[in-house]
């Protein structure tokens, strides 16, 4: 009975709008950052992201976080989580998405999104970091 409600349980969050249209512009969002394209990459980001990093500094982040990792093998999500309220950002609606990743490079590392729905009503990358 417990196992049922846990599946029935996933199966409503894996159905859930909001969980998907956060998850469907994270998946977006990091095949250009797979792809190295830092400028569409930061293009797509939130205005905090932006804010927070010029173009030429998410350049140069961008290839020291993920060349030497080298091509994605595997992507899979881990969890994915809604707040309010963030660490140093104003208050408003954030997703947190982690995924267990698989590098040509290194075998297992953790990506973690932090996205906000901005003004628009659209998610955005604000935040991104690998482990």
């Amino acid at each position: 009975m417990i196992c049922l409600a846990w599946l029935v349980t996933g199966a409503a969050l894996a159905q859930d709008p909001k969980a998907s249209a956060a998850q469907a512009e994270a998946r977006d969002w990091l095949a250009l950052a797979d792809r190295s394209d830092a400028k569409a990459s930061w293009n797509a980001a939130g205005k905090k992201f932006q804010e927070a990093m010029p173009m030429s500094g998410w350049t140069d982040a961008l290839a020291k976080a993920r060349d030497p990792l080298g091509s994605v093998k595997g992507r899979t999500i881990f969890k994915t989580g809604f707040k309010k309220t963030f660490p140093g950002a104003p208050e408003g609606d954030y997703a947190l998405i982690v995924y267990t990743t698989s590098f040509a490079n290194k075998a297992r590392s953790r990506e973690t999104l932090t996205l906000e729905r901005e003004s628009d009503g659209k998610w955005r990358v604000v935040g991104y970091s690998i482990l």
